[in-house]
């Protein structure tokens, strides 16, 4: 059967459409199809990282090293990793090091961060934090069970502390 958008190709993706109580039957080659936006699972879409990884690993020479490098967690591989964009887990990050860190260097000029630093709260803070959550949920409890002096001493403490 050949595709009703273009009448050159053999359809592989056959639509039924149900409008007000009439059906219409569509049938489309996998490019029409993918025009229109209807996905197949014969051509999944790449990642556009895996690109760029590509155009990056073409402008240098793959070493053997390099093509070896496989996670023993779970077994991802480093060209695996240049196809999809994507590393298989957290294990990969030091399966693979050598390789990612002359990828960082060509992409961004290094393989240090040199941008603004992420300072991490200091515990003191979050376990204020968390003091807090404790007692905003103990006072919504003694409010749903009408436990109003309770509820008038947490709020004191939370206003204290606020």
């Amino acid at each position: 059967m050949l595709c009703d958008h273009c009448k050159e190709r053999d359809a592989v993706v056959h639509l039924t459409r149900i409008v007000d109580n009439a059906v219409t039957q569509l049938h489309l080659c996998e490019k029409c199809a993918a025009e229109k936006g209807v996905e197949t699972t014969i051509a999944l879409p790449q990642h556009p990282l895996g690109e760029i990884l590509q155009a990056v690993q073409q402008q240098a020479s793959p070493t053997a090293a390099a093509d070896a490098a496989v996670c023993a967690f779970c077994g991802a591989t480093a060209r695996d990793f240049r196809a999809t964009g994507r590393l298989g887990c957290a294990h990969c990050y030091d399966s693979m090091e050598s390789s990612l860190r002359e990828l960082l260097r060509r992409l961004h000029g290094s393989s240090k961060h040199v941008g603004r630093r992420y300072d991490a709260p200091r515990p003191e803070t979050l376990a204020e934090v968390d003091v807090r959550t404790e007692l905003r949920d103990k006072l919504q409890r003694a409010v749903d069970a009408e436990q109003f002096e309770l509820a008038a001493e947490l709020r004191d403490k939370l206003r204290v502390m606020e």
